[in-house]
């Protein structure tokens, strides 16, 4: 018997060895691109690849000095700013009936709601190219591009409201019926403040999810560029250092987005138990 448990124990530890190295091959093929990407946007080498010569800041600056990157840079966020305002107000409005209503087939509906995610975004991409162009004779510009871009968008901030409301307890709203508040009120004193970590968590998403959009946008854009689009036309022509470091810029202010998404709702709620023990 105890020959037996100890030749199930070695079994056991081999096969968590060979687990976990495989963990560590996955994380590393996932990772070590993004990690190698960062790395030479430091490398004095002109070519922005291995060996590294040393280390400079000079690509930094040099994408801080171009006037293509900066009007890249401008339109990029003008696009994100008005696709994170459309997402979130239409994406909190439909969050409501899709949660509290009682239509048929609502789990159809939401499904319905949030089927742009499912959709590659090739897709999206030319089949909003043919309205425009083929349907309404629009001409291209940033502006069909946001249209496109909120497509794609708005179920994310839908998703995250709508979990919110389902959590929501209503006997706050009851609450605050009994003491005279009518609809409006309770919507702007009771439902939207207890909604707002998951209303920004939202915007915030949606802003992150434009600034590296470049599919939708690719098709949609006319003649304007985006900070992805820049990118691409710039890596036809090889990978450059200037490349690498403006590519790195993206990656940590999407991060740092994401981040302060997912941070947001969790200090909110961390400082209401705080004024909650302070008021006990």
């Amino acid at each position: 018997m105890a020959r037996d448990v100890e030749v199930l124990s070695g079994r056991a530890r081999a096969s968590r060895g060979v687990l976990h190295a495989y963990s560590a091959l996955i994380y590393l093929f996932l990772f070590a691109p993004i990690v190698l990407l960062v790395l030479f946007s430091f490398n004095a080498n002109r070519y922005g690849t291995f060996p590294i010569t040393g280390w400079t800041l000079k690509w930094y600056r040099q994408v801080f000095s171009d006037y293509q990157i900066h009007d890249a840079l401008a339109t990029t966020l003008k696009v994100a700013a008005e696709v994170t305002v459309i997402s979130t107000i239409v994406g909190t409005a439909a969050a409501f009936p899709l949660v509290r209503s009682r239509l048929p087939f609502r789990d159809g509906v939401r499904i319905f709601f949030i089927l742009p995610i499912m959709i590659p975004g090739l897709l999206i991409g030319v089949s909003l190219l043919v309205l425009f162009t083929s349907t309404f004779h629009r001409q291209l510009s940033p502006q069909t591009a946001v249209i496109g871009q909120s497509v794609y968008t708005t179920p994310f901030v839908i998703l995250l409201v709508a979990a919110r409301l389902q959590g929501f307890d209503t006997a706050l709203e009851r609450a605050a019926s009994d003491l005279g508040a009518n609809a409006y009120q309770r919507l702007r004193r009771v439902v939207l403040p207890l909604l707002l970590p998951a209303i920004v968590a939202g915007a915030l998403f949606a802003f992150t999810l434009s600034l590296d959009e470049f599919i939708i946008t690719y098709f949609l854009i006319g003649g304007h560029n985006t900070l992805p689009i820049y990118i691409y036309t710039q890596v036809k022509f090889g990978i450059t250092p200037e490349v690498n470091a403006l590519a790195s810029m993206l990656l940590i202010g999407s991060l740092l987005l994401l981040a302060l998404a997912f941070a947001l709702p969790q200090a909110v709620r961390a400082g209401r138990r705080a004024l909650a023990r302070a008021a006990a």
